[in-house]
């Protein structure tokens, strides 16, 4: 892989998901592959977010989900500041993005990411010079 990846939420929350098996396996292999090449990139809004979806909807106990979170400190992590929520703004506003969606790839070309991983997004579509990608597909 060339080029930093960013991992949107989703992709980390169905690699706990004991309920699908296929989608769970798919998103261990694309974040192995990333880990193991030192290119993935998270958010601090995606630790919050996969804490949250993990312990609420998947039912994780959350000591297990703090682990988890914990083996995440192996990709760059890009801290949500007041300037990166402006630019989220603008990029929502320009790209017709939910502002949560345009958080992830503001950040993801913060850190001079290349491409997203994610379900959420439209794959194929680039925003702020970002490609989406679906690993899923």
């Amino acid at each position: 892989m060339s080029g930093k990846t960013f991992l949107d939420t989703n992709i980390l929350v169905y690699a706990v998901d004991e309920d699908d098996a296929a989608r769970r396996d798919a998103c261990r292999a694309a974040i192995a592959a990333i880990a193991a090449d030192g290119s993935g990139v998270i958010s601090t809004q995606v630790m919050q977010e996969f804490f949250v979806a993990a312990t609420r909807k998947l039912g994780m106990p959350p000591l297990a989900a703090k682990t988890v979170l914990k083996t995440l400190a192996v990709f760059e992590i890009v801290h949500v500041s007041p300037d990166l929520i402006q630019d989220a703004i603008d990029c929502s506003v320009l790209n017709t993005l939910s502002f949560w969606d345009a958080l992830i790839v503001a950040a993801a070309a913060s850190a001079g990411c290349t491409r997203v991983f994610s379900e959420d997004l439209n794959a194929g579509q680039t925003v702020l010079g970002v490609a989406i990608e679906n690993p899923l597909a």
